[in-house]
């Protein structure tokens, strides 16, 4: 099974082991300490590196909420869920709506993360809208898919929208 590499922990609070890819850990930890100095607020960690066991742990059968072991961000190391340090929220839409969701929304591409599953396009990742889900792509891409207004890697790159798994055709 793909193991990433290498993975470190982000100094950070967090619900789950908050290990991630070395590059993403870092922005991660640069991130939460501006959104804290900013705000006065704190986010948390609620899940991010994950393996292949535990993603087929946690995967329900809705392949639109869950991605299927194999085939989840969150193997890569590069993937995080973030919520509010109250816990208020954490991974569902609500969290759009909190100052910690709407700081996100706005600041994350400053330190190499995008918003993943953007509201109103499911049919463009195969996924309902995660405004805790963010994906760490680097801060040059980052930087030129908020300069761009290109909500989506898949838009970014011209990729086949919502990407099947092989049983599905």
């Amino acid at each position: 099974m793909y193991v990433p590499s290498p993975l470190s922990d982000a100094p950070v609070p967090f619900a789950f082991a908050p290990t991630l890819r070395t590059e993403a850990a870092d922005a991660i930890t640069v991130m939460f300490a501006a959104y804290t100095a900013e705000t006065g607020g704190e986010m948390m960690l609620q899940s991010v590196y994950r393996s292949y066991d535990t993603q087929a742990g946690i995967y329900a059968g809705d392949d639109t909420l869950t991605a299927r072991p194999g085939f989840s961000e969150h193997q890569t190391g590069l993937a995080a869920d973030i919520g509010d340090i109250s816990g208020q929220c954490a991974v569902q839409a609500c969290f759009a709506d909190m100052p910690a969701g709407q700081w996100l929304a706005a600041n994350a591409w400053k330190y190499g993360f995008i918003l993943r599953y953007p509201n109103g396009y499911i049919d463009t990742t195969g996924y309902e809208f995660e405004p805790w889900h963010y994906r760490y792509v680097g801060p040059d891409l980052a930087a030129e898919m908020h300069n761009t207004g290109t909500p989506t890697l898949e838009d970014f790159f011209g990729l086949e929208p919502a990407p099947r798994y092989p049983d599905q055709g």
